[in-house]
């Protein structure tokens, strides 16, 4: 009985190794075609990956950026050519399952990699688009100074203060952007205020007059000053004026020097900027006047003069 079952095992196994055999042979041209595309995407996508490499490096500001994107085509060549391959030879079972074993694991690395994702798709998105390059001045969220270099996942902004802020991409991706040096200029506010006894459009051409001698002011025919409102003590003019930004004159020099330039201006045109000034009226809407109210205090302190009495003697 043991010997029956023991040749009937080896006859399964024998008529099973005969079917692989025989499916081989039959699968061999398949199969070295198989080989073949494989071979030749591999090729292809060292081609691909080389020539975009260098097409990206020419559009895109970030190298970081054009290498991971040219290795991803690099790569997504290679796995089309091994698909391929694997269709060729019947095994389009295992393609499916690679295909959603691929997915899976993506999804898996997205939701525990989020963060990083972000910043990586974040600065994918920013290569491609360039809302700034290296060495231009940007301001977003509490971010504000010179780009000094762009990655993946982050950009390295160097503050007015002399530090080197690390900024993740997707801040910058997110948030509202201002690029300081994409037209190349830059208009400064000034306020300053003039006393009411003065005309504020003399004040205007007085200053206006001082502001366009400098020659950092760029747009001469765009120098103005408004009213903004009224003060306590004074009428508030608001002086606007362009200068090349970034420039040889800098904001801070260019802005201390329009103030030091308007303050002399009005100084000599007895223009008079005021201090904070109190007065006071006791005499509105029936009240008694100041005058009145000193005048009547100082009789009250008067000394009364001494009146004579006659003593009654008794």
């Amino acid at each position: 009985m043991e010997l029956i079952n023991v040749e009937k095992f080896w006859s399964l196994i024998n008529e099973r190794i005969d079917v692989w055999i025989e499916t081989a042979i039959k699968n061999l041209p398949n199969l070295a075609v198989a080989v073949f595309v494989v071979l030749c995407f591999a090729v292809l996508s060292k081609l691909v990956g080389k020539y975009s490499n260098k097409l990206l490096r020419q559009v895109l500001e970030s190298r970081q950026t054009a290498d991971l994107l040219s290795a991803i085509i690099k790569v997504c060549v290679l796995i089309a050519g091994i698909f391929i391959s694997l269709d060729l030879i019947g095994l389009k079972g295992t393609v499916t399952s690679l295909l959603a074993g691929a997915g899976i694991i993506g999804l898996a690395i997205g939701f525990a990699f989020q963060d990083m994702t972000e910043n990586l798709i974040a600065g994918i998105a920013m290569g491609i688009r360039k809302p700034f390059l290296v060495g231009d001045i940007i301001e977003t969220d509490s971010v504000f100074g010179t780009v000094k270099a762009i990655n993946l996942r982050n950009t390295l902004v160097e503050t007015f203060f002399g530090q080197l802020e690390v900024v993740p991409n997707k801040i910058l991706f997110r948030n509202i952007l201002t690029n300081y040096t994409v037209l190349g200029q830059r208009r400064i506010e000034v306020e300053v205020g003039i006393s009411y006894a003065d005309d504020p459009e003399e004040a205007r051409e007085v200053i206006v007059k001082a502001l366009n001698k400098f020659d950092f002011v760029i747009n001469k025919d765009e120098t103005d000053v408004y009213a903004k409102g009224f003060g306590d003590s004074s009428v508030n003019l608001l002086v606007w004026f362009w200068i090349e930004y970034p420039g040889e004159t800098g904001f801070m020099v260019a802005r201390h020097k329009a103030i030091t330039a308007i303050r002399k201006a009005l100084a000599q045109a007895d223009i008079l900027i005021p201090f904070p000034i109190r007065t006071l009226d006791f005499g509105i809407k029936g009240g008694e006047k100041l005058e009145a109210m000193l005048s009547h205090r100082a009789d009250n302190s008067k000394p009364q003069e001494n009146k004579p009495h006659s003593e009654e003697v008794s």
